[in-house]
């Protein structure tokens, strides 16, 4: 049925192509203020440990000071003059983190947020960082809950690593971008991305746990974040109509083939069981061997169409008198 589907949608959309008015995208294209921007799967992938970071204090660290192997950490990139989405996002972070009540940041785990702009300075990301740890209502250590800055090409390798892919939009004069939270491992591998702008904290303590294991986020969020990609003007995440199809005609097959392979072992079985259901019989047919039979069980009777009536006294007389006559 999903072959069908896919063989009935594609000439719809081959129609459409040549009827669209010029300039305007295809269904199976992504709009033009949407390229080069979403989450890639990166799940498993290293993060460099030399990126050079600058605290909100003016101190100097590096990307590998929040992965020293005992906790787990929380990436978020931002931009610290962001207009609306990225106050969303460390918003919904902070919400997150309130929502926890047995993990503290800094104590059980940690959070970097890193700004991709490299006009953002010291002072915007002190305020920040205020402004969201006092929001947060906890006491917390260096390293534990940090507003940061880089360079360009320091942060364009981070985002690369961790799959986060932003643009400059020059019409704007804004950066377009998505969004999300990288979980991270203690020992420096993505363990999973949380998208989207409100968070649970159940949903993130769930996270840090699995990253605490070393754990990689499953296929299916892999199979989200392929399917769907983040538009920064309506703050939601819209269809890839093209990866939909892709990813449809893949799980069809899967199926096909699973129930195919199930019905062959299912006739393969039945085969056999056919084979063990004959008993053995004697050379007369009908009765069993004499070994079969115990010692005390009686022989069935021969089975008979004739039925054998007694003869009356005196029946061979009167058959040999009606004989004269």
């Amino acid at each position: 049925m999903g072959l069908c589907l896919v063989a009935l949608v594609r000439p719809a959309s081959a129609q459409y192509r040549q009827n669209r008015p010029e300039g305007e995208p295809s269904v199976n294209q992504l709009p033009q203020q949407l390229e080069d921007i979403g989450i890639e799967d990166k799940a498993g992938g290293d993060i460099p440990r030399d990126i050079a970071l600058t605290h909100s204090d003016g101190s100097k660290a590096t990307t590998g000071d929040y992965m020293t192997g005992d906790k787990p950490l929380v990436i978020v990139l931002a931009y610290y003059r962001c207009p609306m989405l990225c106050s969303l996002v460390l918003n919904g972070l902070n919400g997150a983190m309130k929502g926890i009540e047995k993990k503290t940041a800094g104590k059980d785990y940690r959070v970097l947020v890193v700004s991709f702009d490299p006009r953002d300075t010291t002072e915007i990301a002190r305020e920040k960082r205020d402004n969201y740890v006092h929001a947060y209502g906890r006491e917390v250590d260096t390293f534990g809950y940090d507003y940061t800055t880089t360079d360009e090409a320091s942060v364009k390798r981070l985002a690369g690593a961790i799959g986060f892919r932003y643009r400059w939009d020059e019409k704007t004069q804004q950066f377009a971008h998505a969004a999300g939270l990288f979980v991270v491992t203690p020992q420096g591998k993505l363990s999973q991305v949380l998208t989207g702008i409100q968070f649970k904290g159940e949903e993130l303590d769930h996270a840090l746990e699995e990253a605490s294991r070393g754990g990689w986020h499953s296929p299916f969020k892999s199979a989200l974040l392929y399917c769907f990609t983040y538009d920064p003007k309506s703050g939601s995440y819209v269809p890839i109509v093209r990866n939909i199809m892709k990813a449809g005609g893949a799980l069809t097959i899967a199926v096909i083939g699973a129930l195919l392979f199930v019905m062959f072992r299912r006739e393969r079985a039945r085969a056999a069981a056919r084979g063990a259901e004959p008993l053995p019989l004697s050379a007369a047919g009908d009765l069993p061997a004499a070994g079969d039979l115990s010692a005390d069980e009686p022989l069935a009777p021969s089975r008979s169409t004739t039925d054998t009536k007694p003869t009356p006294a005196g029946g061979q007389t009167a058959l040999a008198e009606r004989a004269t006559t």
